[in-house]
């Protein structure tokens, strides 16, 4: 039997050599990667991950939510397995650092994005206040109130736990400022029940020089100094004082800002008024306010109302009155601006032969004197005046016929009256 023996070769495989051939098989983690880890050791104050690096990762406590943690068990559980963010690059050791919070954060914001384009109304519980405003808290990002924003009467130091409707005004993550509005979301609401061109009681909460604000079941509405009056006013505390009740009219609605502005302006019967007779505004002010409501449908339409129609709309009661108080003088001077030659067109349009016709079919018997008194007692002053015009015309007309016919006529009726 031949016993062959094969020499036996060195493999040359060092420590090195098993670097290098990790790195090949290795993963290349960056900062801002997100990539899946497995919980395997938790520690008090964070936890160790197996991201498949050659060393565990490793995330601290106060990255693992986006709100305040005390203990790592409240986020984490060994053997979980979820999605981490890398944070920094690797350190001395060779080990990264992760984070949940960074995760949450950029979600947030793109929630928070997305919640700002729907120009939705968030609700959330105020955590803080200081002397700017109010602090509450947006898919778990800080957000503050304004204290402009703080549609309320009660002292900021109330609010806290409270909660508040609140509408976006800033969305900014590079800058990380979330902005909200308490008064802007609470405007919104009232909005949808008001509508440009109503009257509402409100009373006034402040004078400013620039005008004063009204409160309108709950919100504030700016009443300008430029909408108080047709008259001039040098400040708004010559016409209005806190606390006084009165009627506006509103005439803008922008719920993009969250304000409305109102006016008594236009609630004026006579310019000034608001200065002189506030009483009278407040009586008139429905009536102006439908004017004013015509005059805005018509303006969207693109047509105009002419001033005539005020007098169209004039009763006629209104009308007979406004005759009764002219006076003669009037009447006479309206008589002689006509001109005579109009006058004459119009005795001219009636001819001599309708007339004759008339005058014929009409027997002096079946004419009382009664019933023309009557007549000539119900035909109006102008018409009157045309009518003893147009006699005038007849007379002469009659005295150029010749006089023979003319004492016909007479010795005709003289001659019948015996025989009757």
């Amino acid at each position: 039997m031949i016993n062959l023996k094969t020499p036996g070769k060195e493999v040359g495989f060092t420590h090195e050599d098993f670097a290098a051939l990790l790195d090949k098989y290795d993963y290349h983690f960056s900062p801002g990667d997100i990539v899946a880890g497995t919980v395997f050791s938790i520690e008090p104050r964070g936890a160790l991950i197996d991201i498949g690096a050659k060393t565990a990762a490793y995330i601290p406590i106060q990255e693992m939510s986006i709100n305040r943690v005390e203990n790592p068990e409240e986020v984490l559980q060994s053997d979980e397995t979820r999605e981490f963010f890398i944070l920094t690059d690797e350190n001395e050791d060779g080990q990264l650092t992760l984070s949940i919070r960074r995760i949450e954060y950029m979600r947030a914001w793109e929630r928070v994005r997305q919640l700002q384009a729907e120009d939705a109304t968030v609700r959330s519980q105020v955590f803080a206040t200081n002397r700017g405003g109010a602090l509450v808290r947006i898919e778990g990002l800080r957000g503050f109130i304004p204290g402009s924003h703080i549609s309320t009467r009660k002292p900021k130091e109330d609010l806290l736990n409270e909660e508040l409707p609140l509408k976006f005004l800033e969305v900014d993550e590079e800058r990380n400022r979330l902005v909200l509005s308490h008064r802007r979301a609470l405007v919104e609401r009232k909005m949808n029940r008001l509508e440009v061109g109503e009257v509402v009681i409100g009373t006034v909460r402040g004078i400013k020089p620039y005008g004063a604000f009204i409160d309108i079941g709950g919100v504030s509405g700016l009443l300008h100094i430029s909408e108080i009056s047709h008259d001039h006013i040098d400040t708004p505390s010559t016409v209005l004082k806190v606390n006084d009740e009165l009627k506006v009219m509103i005439i803008d609605l922008d719920s993009d800002r969250g304000r409305i502005s109102l006016s008594t302006k236009q609630l004026e019967p006579e310019p000034g008024a608001m200065v002189k007779n506030p009483e009278l505004v407040y009586d008139k002010a429905e009536e102006m306010a439908a004017k004013f409501r015509e005059k805005m449908i018509a303006a969207q339409r693109g047509e105009t109302i002419p001033e005539e129609t005020a007098v169209a709309e004039t009763p006629e009661t209104e009308t007979t009155t406004t005759v009764a108080e002219t006076p003669e003088t009037e009447t006479t001077a309206a008589v002689a601006e006509t001109p005579e030659t109009e006058a004459t067109t119009a005795v001219a349009e009636t001819p001599e032969v309708e007339t004759t016709t008339a005058v014929a079919e009409t027997p002096e018997v079946e004419t009382p004197e009664t019933e023309a008194t009557t007549a000539v007692a119900e035909a109006p002053e102008t018409e009157t005046t045309t009518a003893v015009a147009a006699e005038t015309v007849v007379e002469f007309q009659v005295a150029e016929e010749t006089t023979g016919e003319t004492s016909t006529i007479v010795d005709e009726e003289k001659s019948e009256t015996p025989s009757e």
